[in-house]
């Protein structure tokens, strides 16, 4: 018989995890490092389904059955090639049959495994209760183009525990974020990742991460989390405009010049159609000096609304100009000493 555990003792056992549902299901959001190995295809899924609503349980399962018996073997042998760890964790949606009768298969090939009661909902529900906790967070704030992102890495190379939320979200936020990235991940999916980076942190110790808007591309922060990143003590980041432009120059020139403009329409309702085709025409001859300023003048301001949001009493400002990542890393640490980052 399987061992069947609650979602606590499950996130916490360190064998490979086998998630059985279909794919599509899988896509929209599974644990992170887990191995689909699906008991019914999309299509089969679907046919299932549609039985049990229409016909009833017993003709879904007959279904079921037919579907999955020429597949048994390979489900053993797709185990076996990807683990030698006899040792496995299981799952589907809500615990029902579908992993019930894989446990049932593989413990018969020589496995033992830890069954997840509640399935993948379980996994969810303790994700979503997972942001009411209050964390340690310093907000590293500033414009677009004072290299926020490049410093939180840094500080992750001095040990420090940083949440780079740009790349879980496959996203870095301004209008040409996406370019150079993979696809963004759906919304729940982005909130396993966010988890699992929260959890494998020390209690206690500080964590470091980039303010963002609610948004992130197409994704959203959990509004939990987000709540406390407003409220949380902020470094804003200063650099002068001209180092500014330079350093996004530096990071999107590159690109095919039809993708930076594709990416600038993107926002025309917002900036004006005036401004957008000053700001193409610029691509175009490739001045990304002027065309990068006007952009940053967009930016600029609405980054001083969010501002707002902010308490100025949680915020320190740190003109960066002329310092090195470690001179930077280093006053950071100094500040962090100097402000409450305790829980909110």
């Amino acid at each position: 018989m399987p061992f069947n555990i609650n979602i606590t003792e499950f996130i916490s056992l360190p064998y490979p995890v086998f998630d059985v549902r279909s794919p599509i299901e899988f896509e929209k959001g599974h644990i992170p490092d887990a191995i689909n190995i699906p008991v019914f295809t999309n299509e089969e899924r679907a046919i299932v389904g549609t039985a049990y609503f229409k016909q009833g349980r017993s003709e879904a399962i007959k279904i079921g059955l037919e579907k999955v018996q020429t597949k048994l073997l390979f489900f053993v042998e797709s185990v076996n090639n990807i683990t030698k760890n006899k040792d496995i964790r299981l799952h589907c949606w809500r615990g029902g049959m579908r992993s019930q009768n894989m446990a049932w298969l593989l413990e018969l090939a020589g496995y033992k495994v830890y069954l997840l009661n509640g399935g993948y909902k379980s996994y969810r529900n303790f994700v979503i209760k997972y942001f009411e906790n209050n964390f340690p967070l310093i907000v590293i704030g500033g414009m677009t183009g004072t290299g926020k992102t490049e410093i939180l890495n840094h500080l992750e190379t001095f040990g420090e525990q940083v949440v780079d939320m740009e790349a879980l979200a496959n996203h870095k936020g301004s209008v040409f974020g996406h370019l150079g990235q993979f696809n963004q991940p759906t919304n729940e999916y982005f909130e396993n990742l966010l988890y699992q980076k929260f959890c494998s942190f020390s209690p206690g110790k500080p964590i470091w991460l980039e303010d963002e808007s609610l948004s992130i591309g197409k994704v959203f922060i959990p509004k939990l989390l987000y709540n406390q990143i407003i409220k949380a003590p902020m470094i804003v980041i200063e650099r002068s405009f001209s180092e500014r432009i330079n350093r996004l120059i530096n990071e999107y020139s590159f690109f095919d010049k039809e993708l930076l403009i594709q990416s600038v329409i993107r926002i025309n309702r917002r900036i004006g159609g005036d401004v957008t085709n000053n700001i193409i025409t610029n691509i175009q001859k490739g001045n990304f000096n002027d065309a990068i300023s006007t952009i940053l003048k967009y930016y600029d301001k609405l980054y001083n609304l969010c501002l707002k949001n902010h308490s100025s009493e949680n915020c320190v400002c740190y003109n960066v100009d002329g310092y090195s990542n470690n001179e930077i890393t280093n006053r950071l640490l100094l500040l962090s000493e100097k402000i409450n980052y305790g829980t909110n």
